[in-house]
């Protein structure tokens, strides 16, 4: 029988950065942490693949999938004790079932489902295609960008989740994500 993916408490709010490849989230999670003087949980799924890359040349699988998602929340949980009013999530579950229905017609493991339902954050940060794509190992579907965004946009209605859609620079993106927490956080 599978465990329930369990969270440890946090007194603060869950903030997930969220989107297709290559826009920006990784940047933004770093940049919010420092503003808040907090934690941000890195991408479990970034070095996961990028061994299993350099170790045989294979891409993600359908079978890395839930690691995946067991690897991020291992590494939330392991960073909620010294996070401060926020913790940013470069990353979550939905993420994952997005990227997965998107690249296996549409096919996504119960289990990482469940976790969908089972874990809970307080606002997401979508954002948006209107950066350069950047080519690394491990990113596919520089093409696909339109795609990609109105299937994660499409995720967030479905689950009826908080969310603000960011664009424009670096810096803009960070200021439309600070004005957003604080006037949806006033100080919680």
């Amino acid at each position: 029988m599978e465990k329930a993916y369990q969270q440890q408490p946090f007194s603060g709010r869950r903030i997930v950065l969220y989107g297709p490849e290559s826009t920006g989230k990784t940047t933004l999670a770093k940049a919010l942490a420092a503003h808040y003087n907090t934690v941000w949980v890195p991408e479990y799924a970034r070095p996961y693949l990028q061994e299993k890359w350099e170790r045989d040349q294979t891409v993600c699988s359908l079978e890395d999938l839930p690691r995946i998602v067991h690897g991020q929340l291992a590494a939330e949980n392991a960073l909620v004790a010294q996070a401060r009013r926020f913790l940013f999530c470069d990353t979550n579950a939905l993420v994952t079932q997005v990227w997965s229905q998107t690249h296996f017609e549409g096919y996504c493991a119960p289990e990482i489902l469940r976790a969908v339902q089972q874990l809970q954050y307080d606002y997401y940060f979508l954002t948006n295609i209107d950066v350069p794509w950047e080519k690394d190992d491990l990113r596919d579907r520089p093409n696909h960008r339109p795609e990609m965004l109105a299937a994660f946009q499409q995720a967030l209605a479905q689950e009826q989740q908080p969310f603000t859609l960011l664009e424009g620079s670096s810096e803009a993106r960070l200021q439309q994500a600070v004005t957003i927490l604080e006037s949806v956080f006033t100080k919680s």
